[in-house]
């Protein structure tokens, strides 16, 4: 039986619209905001009504839907042209995560199919996109749970649950595998700043699963690991590049840092979709800056110096040597690198996990 924060879906389609859960109200309210409009739909990604790489990606493929539907009202026989705009403006709304490209791209290929009702294609085809990122995440859970070895403590950074993604979550899917399976005892999570996702969102997954959960400021991580305890540090990613470094959200690369130094290994748990072997590296990775007001205020109000600048980028990149297990769907690549990540793009199967790893 699942859950009841697995229940809750981020993206849902109903009646011909996409239903959004606005991820801002969190954990005061649950409130799905109803879209019928590609244009109103980018915006809604942008200003992070939804938000999570994978739900990103899902949500951008029914605003595709939506786009179509418009333009197939207004000239059947012109369609795709116009559709130009709205596409756009959903490629637009946040550069880092390349599930939203993806999932477009994907989207475009099923525009360019011959067929005698193509809204009813494309809508298969978004709808096929979402059910296929929950059973991605329930496979990548079983294979990051098997890596985790003793029972002990884990460490996981902004939120890659239910909320992040179709539903199960990619960190969290390992996470809720492992607490099952009886290899974990408590998860820390760090609050993740400026949106405190981990404190809002990834707490309030756990805390409605039974799964105990104590929240961390991100800058106490390394005092935390030091004590001992922590055996993973487990986490999800908004692009990989080509030879496996990770831009994931901003804090990410701290984590890393001090669990490399402290012995704590490093999990990342994202669909092959999140890779991107077109970048050979995580300098090319796009990183969006974000608007000064989400560090110089906290809910409306001022928090900061005036006059003070701001450096607000949303996602840093964490560098292959530092990570100790990439999950995807697909297998597990140790120890990633351009090699290791080439093969399993290309479908041959990940490594197992060595006796002993933990």
């Amino acid at each position: 039986m699942l859950s009841q924060a697995d229940r809750v879906r981020a993206v849902v389609w109903r009646e011909n619209a996409v239903e959004l859960l606005d991820q801002r109200l969190l954990p005061g309210a649950i409130h799905y905001r109803r879209f019928s409009k590609a244009a109103e739909v980018a915006q809604a990604i942008r200003e992070m009504v939804v938000r999570g790489a994978p739900a990103i990606g899902i949500t951008a493929a029914y605003g595709v839907v939506l786009a179509a539907r418009a333009a197939y009202d207004r000239q059947p026989e012109r369609w795709r042209a116009l559709m130009a705009e709205d596409l756009a403006l959903l490629a637009a709304a946040r550069p880092t995560a390349v599930n939203l490209f993806w999932a477009l791209r994907r989207m475009e290929r099923t525009m360019a199919e011959p067929t005698a009702d193509p809204l009813a294609r494309l809508l298969a085809e978004a709808r096929a996109i979402h059910q296929e990122d929950i059973a991605a995440n329930r496979r990548m859970g079983q294979l990051g749970a098997a890596l985790l070895g003793e029972r002990g403590a884990v460490i996981t950074h902004c939120n890659a649950g239910s909320l992040a993604t179709g539903g199960y979550g990619t960190a969290l899917g390992v996470i809720r595998e492992a607490y099952a399976a009886g290899l974990i005892e408590r998860v820390y999570a760090d609050e993740t700043r400026p949106w405190l996702q981990g404190a809002r969102l990834t707490a309030w997954e756990l805390v409605q699963d039974g799964i105990p959960v104590t929240l961390l400021a991100d800058g106490a991580a390394a005092a935390l690991m030091r004590r001992g305890g922590i055996h993973w540090a487990v986490v999800g990613a908004d692009r990989i590049a080509a030879n496996g470094d990770v831009a994931n959200k901003i804090g990410t690369y701290h984590l890393a840092l001090a669990a490399r130094y402290h012995g704590v290994r490093f999990m990342v748990v994202a669909p092959s979709s999140t890779v991107d072997l077109s970048l050979l590296n995580g300098a090319a990775i796009p990183i969006e800056q974000r608007a000064p007001e989400e560090l110089l205020e906290l809910g409306g109000q001022p928090v900061a110096a005036v006059g003070a600048e701001v450096w607000n980028p949303s996602f840093d990149v964490t560098p292959a040597e530092l990570v100790d297990a990439l999950v995807t769907e697909r297998g597990v690549a140790l120890a990633p690198d351009a090699a290791k990540l080439a093969r399993l793009m290309a479908g041959q199967h990940g490594e197992p996990p060595p006796r002993g790893l933990r």
